[in-house]
């Protein structure tokens, strides 16, 4: 071909002088690989005579000297991952150390500020009545303090069963809780002879465990046995079930399976059946039990079965938590209760009695916890085929409009059921008999209203003797004392039997007095105790997370400069890692704990304490004292005084203004519960300044993008403040907005929420790692296809639990089947989200692409994309993992919510990095505000009837531990979670592989995110300690320090088990690629 060319070319220009044969022929053209070729070849014999000439010289070759420098730099690596791991273990040293630090602070302030009750084992005796009886022949058959009234009783008890719910109301202002239950007050007006109905107000805590302890043995719960809610243990007490059986009575019980734990033993096994009380999904499967089993039990020839039988019914209170009060399901349910009370009312004989009641009420939400009067307003009704009761007054022939007007507290029941039956009161009963029950069929019998009186106040007055003998407590006998009101009541003379039930009453009324705040006294010691370990542990927080100029260090993100840094770094190994600068920084100040002398005072202090008996809160505290002051003398010697402290910028300052500023804020109560408010405003304050501080950028475009995120930062908090449930102490100024109008289920348009998130969230995420090239490696497969989906399966999870509870599609599918397609398509999302989403971060490369591509010299060029963010947009997996599980626990309000967390979350790591203030304490503090901010804005509040229980029935069908305790956790402090997770994030924006200390840079804002909330649970601790006689504080003062002890504990694991395991794995994924750095 080329000859024919030439030839060609000749032909065409004659002119030309043919090229003679020895003429030299011109070169060919080499195609690319031939180029490429020839240019190794070369290489490699320059190569090979440069070798041979090191070879003579007795020098190692270039390749052996290559060779050499690669196993240095492999060598150098493996001694810096070592030390990594080394370090990496005593920061979670460190950490667990500073858990137990807050976990013994918090338990020595509770220990003495939420007290519980002395309980005395004295127990009641038929034959050994506090005081000689007047009326009864002390036989168990005939009765034993009192002649007894019936034989046997039936005892409904209706969960949640509000006053209201039983009263009439006018049509034109009903709601769907109204006059679906008429049958208990027709019959106590039709009928005033053979029932009466009165309100029933419970003792908060409104909890269900805590009224049955109240409803059985006439004593007052303590407020920390809330806590126990989920785990009862036997009543060991006096109570009134122990009476019966000690009398030869049979017990038996159908329904709530909280009496089993409670009375294990108690009840006939054979007729008894008890059901799960927590399925809150569940309307109808304890009701329909409870009536299935109870109709059979009242034919006559079952008469010698039982005694004593007890209905417990949840449908009223499951379709309060799932529905709210007003809602066709409440109706419904009520409706179905009201036939049930009618036709076994109509079925028991003239010997026993029928009680119906409530334990407690509900909030307009369906909640209850005790800080409404709705929640505490229950109601009682007593029924006879004989005519036993009476009204001593005619205007009490009706019962009572409201439950403010005559209304029995629920302890007494006890002394009520005990006379009734004839059987001993129990031996710690504050409570006093209801009028109603002993007045006689004509309202007259003050004989029997004063004997039963003076019974039941001899009982008190033997109990408050005992107890007050237990404690050490001298009794008072100034006047109107319990001591002078019991005095003039027993010098009363014989005849005046109404006088004597009045002075008696008084006596009654003013023991329970007494011994309510007795109850309330405080362990003034252990509070300052645990005040004092708890401020000492914020000091040591604040004194390690502070900086010093030997903490700053150097980032890299230079290629060329990184590769020169490893050669001459891997050339001068010498068989271990060079010192870091923080390589001993938690080693060090943990080190004193381990000293010989600590140990050895230690020791002796716990082992003087044990051998002199001496309580243990106070070991606890000199420990705790002890282990501080060696770490913080450690933290003394590294050059971390208490000048530290003190702020050295503007951002330093608003990140002090901002904390105190909220703690301090937890004095006023009015502060307490319009926090949410107060968090928008610090919200917006610092997006405002950084708008402002961002026009010293010197960059223009960075300067508008600062701006823009400030922007944004600001309009999503205002966006987002639109998703609020209101307190009660905040009506009327705020309207709810997370629940439909009036229940507490979900509004229809509120189902767009999580497709809205769906569509728009996977973009957004993928618009802050698209500038830095970071939507690489696993990022688009994750967030683009595995966490949308999960997302879409989250939105059509909501769809179908609106369906199930809206019975859109009744009749048309069997019970159950929504609801367990439901929880089936729930689990998976969870595995997808943490079981799956675990797996992959942990395993997952760094999310940067390599490609290369020709210069203009031919030579070719290696581009990393992605490598200015390679350890934040990998590290960005984990957070997304948790959010895409907090999403789908948290209604559809709530989840637009922490979407709109995540997009700030995001703003403000690009507001830090591009105002250039990543070594700064205001990134961390923001993050604390934000995770404060979402938790108010996912439907929560400080108070305990926020609490969303029907969370644990997303993924569950019935109650599962420790899965339930999680779920419900997640679903509360989700946004806080959420926010612990992210502090890294912050730190690593837009970082690359080669900066040094990021472990103890990530750590130190750890620090000062925890230091927020020890600060918060310091300053709740310390108001709710010293406002312990307000008005306010089992209301508003109490339930804040409560959720800011449990928020701390919980956000110290996270950062354990979470937060510092990813921060660890982040590293060794990004460090196998890009090498070690330190």
């Amino acid at each position: 071909m080329p000859q024919r060319s030439s030839k060609a070319r000749s032909t065409a220009t004659p002119q030309s002088p043919a090229p003679s044969p020895s003429a030299p022929q011109p070169p060919q053209p080499q195609t690319e690989y031939e180029a490429i070729a020839e240019q190794w070849a070369r290489a490699k014999r320059i190569q090979e005579a440069n070798d041979a000439e090191a070879e003579a010289l007795g020098q190692p070759s270039r390749r052996e000297a290559a060779r050499a420098l690669q196993r240095r730099r492999e060598l150098l690596n493996e001694l810096r991952q070592k030390s990594y791991e080394k370090r990496w273990w005593w920061t979670v040293a460190f950490w667990m150390w500073l858990l137990m630090v807050h976990a013994v602070g918090i338990w020595l302030f509770t220990s003495g500020f939420l007290l519980t009750r002395l309980v005395l084992e004295d127990k009641s005796s038929c034959t050994i009545p506090p005081i000689e009886s007047k009326l009864a022949p002390l036989d168990i058959g005939q009765g034993c303090w009192h002649p007894k009234t019936f034989d046997r009783a039936v005892v409904v008890v209706i969960d949640a069963l509000r006053y209201d719910f039983t009263v009439p109301e006018d049509p034109a202002k009903q709601q769907e809780f109204h006059n679906a239950f008429p049958f208990l007050y027709e019959t106590a007006v039709k009928s005033p002879r053979n029932a009466f109905l009165r309100p029933f107000i419970a003792d908060p805590p409104t909890t269900t465990l805590q009224r049955l302890k109240g409803l059985t043995t006439g004593t007052l719960p303590t407020f920390i046995d809330a806590g126990s809610n989920f785990a009862g243990s036997a009543i060991d007490e006096d109570n009134i079930l122990m009476q019966l059986k000690n009398a030869g009575k049979k017990i038996a019980h159908l329904g709530d399976d909280t009496w089993w734990d409670l009375f294990p033993g108690y009840f006939e096994p054979n007729i008894s059946k008890a059901y799960p009380s927590f399925n809150v999904p569940d309307l109808h499967t304890v009701d329909n039990g409870v009536i299935g089993n109870i109709f059979p039990l009242m034919e006559p020839d079952k008469k010698g079965h039982w005694d004593f039988l007890i209905g417990h019914c949840l449908g009223v209170d499951h379709a309060g938590h799932r529905f709210g009060p007003n809602h066709k399901q409440m109706n419904d349910k009520l409706r179905q209760m009201d036939s049930f009370i009618r036709d076994l009312a109509a079925l028991i004989d003239h010997d026993t009695l029928l009680v119906v009641m409530g334990d407690h009420g509900m909030d307009a939400k369906g909640d209850h916890g005790g800080e409404s009067d709705d929640e505490v307003e229950a109601a009682l009704w007593m029924y006879s085929k004989a005519p036993i009761f009476g009204r001593t007054l005619p205007e009490h022939a009706t019962p009572p409009a409201t439950a403010k007007i005559r209304p029995v507290n629920q302890i007494d029941l006890v002394p009520t059921l005990s006379l009734l039956l004839g059987i001993p009161i129990p031996y710690n009963n504050l409570g006093r008999p209801i009028e109603e029950a002993f007045a006689g069929p004509k309202g007259n019998d003050w004989v029997n209203l004063a004997a039963v009186s003076r019974m039941a106040s001899a009982g008190i007055e033997r109990y408050q003797k005992s107890y007050f003998s237990a404690r050490g407590i001298s009794l008072n006998t100034e006047a109107d004392s319990p001591a002078a009101l019991w005095t003039a009541a027993t010098s009363m003379p014989a005849d005046s039997h109404r006088d004597t039930y009045n002075a008696f009453t008084r006596f009654q009324g003013e023991t329970l007095s007494v011994c309510k705040d007795l109850w309330a006294r405080f362990d003034v010691p252990r509070m300052i105790s645990g005040v004092t370990v708890a401020a000492i542990g914020v000091v040591l927080l604040v004194l390690y997370a502070s900086r010093t100029e030997e903490d700053e260090f150097v980032v890299m993100n230079d290629v060329e400069l990184d590769l020169a840094e490893g050669k001459l770094e891997a050339m001068d190994v010498k068989g271990e890692a060079e010192p870091h600068v923080d390589q001993f920084y938690h080693k060090n100040m943990l080190c004193g704990l381990w000293d010989t002398r600590f140990l050895f005072i230690v020791g002796t202090l716990i082992a003087a304490s044990v051998y002199r008996q001496q309580a243990v809160d106070r070991s606890a505290t000199l420990v705790m004292i002890l282990m501080t002051a060696a770490v913080g003398s450690s933290l003394h010697e590294s050059g971390k005084t208490i000048m530290n402290l003190l702020p050295k910028t503007l951002w330093g300052w608003l990140s002090v203004v901002f904390t105190l500023s909220h703690s301090v804020g937890f004095a006023s109560n009015s502060y307490t519960i319009w926090e949410d408010q107060i968090l928008l405003f610090f919200v917006a304050t610092f997006g405002l300044t950084s708008a402002v501080c961002a026009f010293r950028v010197e960059s223009k475009v960075d300067r508008t993008m600062a701006i823009y995120h400030s922007a944004v930062f600001i309009l999503l908090g205002r966006l987002a403040s639109y998703s609020k449930l209101c307190r009660e102490e905040q009506m009327p100024f705020c309207v709810s907005t997370y629940y439909a109008s009036g229940t507490s289920t979900v509004s229809p348009w509120q189902l767009i929420i999580p497709f809205a998130v769906f569509v728009a969230l996977p973009s957004i995420i993928k618009s802050f790692l698209t500038p830095t090239r970071s939507y690489e490696g696993l990022a688009p497969a994750w967030i683009g296809y595995v966490f949308r989906v999960g997302l879409f399966m989250s939105a059509i999870y909501w769809t179908i639990d609106a369906v199930n509870n809206g019975h859109w599609l009744a009749g048309k599918l069997s019970e159950g089947t929504l609801e367990n397609v439901g929880v089936y398509l729930a689990q998976t999302i969870l595995a997808l989200a943490l079981v799956a989403g675990t797996t992959a971060f942990i395993w997952a490369p760094p999310n940067v692409s390599i490609v290369s591509k020709a210069s203009r010299t031919g030579q070719a060029r290696v581009a990393i994309l992605g490598y200015g963010n390679a350890l934040a947009s990998r590290y960005l997996l984990l957070p997304i993992n948790i959010l895409a599980a907090c999403l789908l626990l948290t209604k559809p309000m709530g989840s637009g919510a922490l979407a709109l967390m995540m997009w700030q979350v995001l703003s403000l790591a690009e507001i830090i990095d591009l105002n250039n203030l990543k070594n700064e304490t205001i990134g961390p503090v923001m993050l604390a505000i934000l995770g404060n901010f979402y938790y108010f804005k996912t439907g929560h509040q400080a108070v305990l009837s926020s609490i969303q229980w029907d969370s644990a029935f997303i993924p569950l069908l019935t109650i599962r531990y420790p899965w339930t305790p999680i779920v419900v956790t997640l679903n509360t402090f989700g946004g806080q979670i959420l926010a612990a997770v992210c502090v890294p994030l912050l730190a690593m924006w837009k970082v690359g592989p080669k900066q040094k200390g990021v472990l103890e840079t990530v750590t130190r804002s750890l620090g000062v995110f925890i230091a927020y909330y020890a600060v918060e649970a310091l300053t709740t601790m310390s108001w709710a300690g010293w406002l312990r006689r307000h008005l306010m504080l089992y209301r508003v003062f109490c339930p804040r320090y409560m959720m800011a002890a449990v928020l701390l504990v919980v956000l110290d694991l996270v950062v354990l088990l979470v937060t510092l395991p990813g921060l660890r794995s982040n590293t060794l994924s990004v460090s196998e690629v890009f090498g070690w750095t330190d």
